[in-house]
């Protein structure tokens, strides 16, 4: 499929909605923060997932400045989820949100989840946004628990995404994948590898959704209209993950 044929937002007739979801690791904005930003507009993405926002001083107004230059509002997250977060644009009514801590492994650094629900119309969705362990048997059990938060939202569709640190074949990739449609494996859109965004050969960045959601495309914005490859390599160290879903209506 090419770069530019991913779908537009919209909302269909019958209430269901296309939403395009976008997922960054933003290197707590230490690189250039005008190409994220510009990187971030050109997919006019309606949820934008971010792992390591800035966590410690003025966290707040940065992560705020970088919604504002690329169009969009804070829902959740940064500091107060220990690095992920979540941004949306004004097309989305939110219902609610919650900053999750993960239990504290000594030594460790500490993690957590932004989620929200949010509807687009007369669709309703749950968002969560990880940035997963670097220690196997930790990252395992955090996997766990993000399935389990998905199923306590009380909503029928969600989706989520992130920073895996870990590849497909890896057992918590695979414990994902096994439970929730693992968008570039449904629906190859663009790029596929992420990491490092100067020489990508390896694909831990992701994004899942729950059965009933329609995947109409998953990848790495490669060639899409207003991303440049100078502005990938210079925004942070990851490459984002973009895709159009199409989310069933609520029912009454």
């Amino acid at each position: 499929m090419a770069s530019d044929a991913l779908p537009n937002s919209r909302t269909e007739p019958d209430g269901s909605a296309v939403v395009r979801v976008l997922s960054y690791n933003i290197r707590s904005m230490r690189d250039d923060t005008a190409a994220l930003a510009r990187v971030i507009s050109a997919c006019t993405p309606d949820l934008v997932l971010i792992q390591e926002a800035p966590r410690f001083f003025r966290w707040r107004k940065k992560l705020a400045r970088l919604a504002r230059a690329a169009d969009l509002v804070i829902l959740s997250g940064g500091g107060s989820a220990a690095g992920p977060a979540l941004l949306c644009s004004l097309r989305a009514t939110v219902e609610r949100t919650e900053d999750v801590l993960l239990p504290l492994t000594p030594g460790l650094h500490r993690r957590g989840f932004a989620t929200a629900v949010v509807r687009f119309g007369g669709a309703r969705i749950g968002v969560l946004s990880c940035h997963l362990s670097l220690q196997t048997g930790e990252r395992y059990a955090q996997g766990g628990l993000l399935l389990d938060r998905l199923a306590g939202m009380g909503v029928p569709h969600a989706v989520a995404g992130g920073d895996l640190n870990e590849r497909p074949g890896g057992r918590t990739f695979e414990r994902l994948a096994g439970a929730l449609q693992d968008g570039w494996a449904v629906a190859p859109w663009g790029g596929e590898y992420t990491s490092e965004a100067d020489t990508p050969r390896q694909r831990i960045d992701a994004l899942f959704a729950t059965e009933g959601v329609e995947v109409l495309g998953c990848g790495v914005p490669l060639g899409l209209p207003g991303v440049s490859g100078d502005d990938l390599r210079a925004a942070t160290d990851h490459l984002p993950v973009l895709a159009a879903l199409r989310v069933p209506a609520a029912t009454p």
